[in-house]
């Protein structure tokens, strides 16, 4: 059933923990929502779990950086978990390769190199991940646009079309198509493997609406399985049929 809402605290007593999208919802690239943080201290403070479920393709812990540098208060959340984490699990394990090329800007470096304690325990026990030129690749790694102020998809399809002209796979870390930085939009790593695929490639994607990114929030978060979870966010094509595809009520930020 569909309802319209006026705020969260409508909601009050309806749902445990919420998994909230972070771009366009709590912040809009440059600075928090006032009163999207208070909505979720709010709801913190009535004993819900608040889980910042965002397809940036960067680990947990850059994102908190990020968003300590804007300002945004450490209480309105509990738990960060990013499509960057999800996506690095696929990486470690071999899904495109140990040799892979990079597609992505200096900012996200950090995917190759900042890894979750688990996550590191684990990169031990597997072969070395070696960034290699295009043409030497088992498969691609895509993060986003190397400058995403100042390309667009068409940019990479002379990259795209060597990377399926080889059989290459693409790790998509990010499965967002575009973002809007203040009042600039920006393309993702999405809107590249949308055009990788629209060329015959093959792809994988660990970020919303796709079930590595819930999963891995869920044993984040740690409770029992009969939590009632909502899923908050301003993508119809991301936040609302992933959390259809987990059976879990949604509430879209129009």
């Amino acid at each position: 059933m569909t309802e319209i809402i006026r705020a969260l605290a409508d909601l009050s007593g309806r749902y445990d923990a919420v998994f909230c999208d972070l771009w366009g919802c709590l912040h809009n690239g440059k600075a928090p929502f006032p009163a999207a943080v208070a909505a979720l201290q709010g709801f913190r403070a009535k004993g819900g779990r608040v889980v910042l479920l965002t397809n940036a393709p960067r680990p947990a812990s850059s994102v908190i950086r990020q968003l300590d540098k804007m300002g945004t208060p450490r209480d309105c959340w509990d738990v960060i978990v990013t499509s960057g984490d999800a996506a690095q699990m696929g990486m470690l394990s071999g899904a495109v390769g140990r040799r892979v090329h990079h597609i992505g800007a200096v900012k996200d470096e950090a995917f190759f190199t900042d890894f979750a304690e688990d996550l590191a325990a684990y990169a031990k026990t597997q072969a070395p991940i070696t960034r290699v030129p295009l043409a030497e690749a088992e498969g691609v790694v895509c993060t986003g646009l190397a400058d995403d102020l100042t390309e667009t998809p068409e940019d990479y399809r002379a990259a795209l079309l060597l990377a399926k002209t080889r059989g290459l796979t693409l790790l998509c870390a990010n499965p967002d198509i575009v973002v809007d930085l203040g009042e600039r939009r920006l393309y993702c790593a999405g809107a590249l493997a949308e055009a990788y695929e629209k060329m015959g490639g093959r792809t994988l994607y660990f970020g919303k609406p796709h079930p590595p990114i819930y999963d891995l929030a869920r044993r984040k978060l740690g409770l029992p399985e009969d939590t009632r979870y909502l899923a908050v966010g301003d993508g119809i094509a991301t936040d609302i049929p992933g959390a259809a595809g987990e059976g879990i009520d949604a509430a879209l930020l129009a």
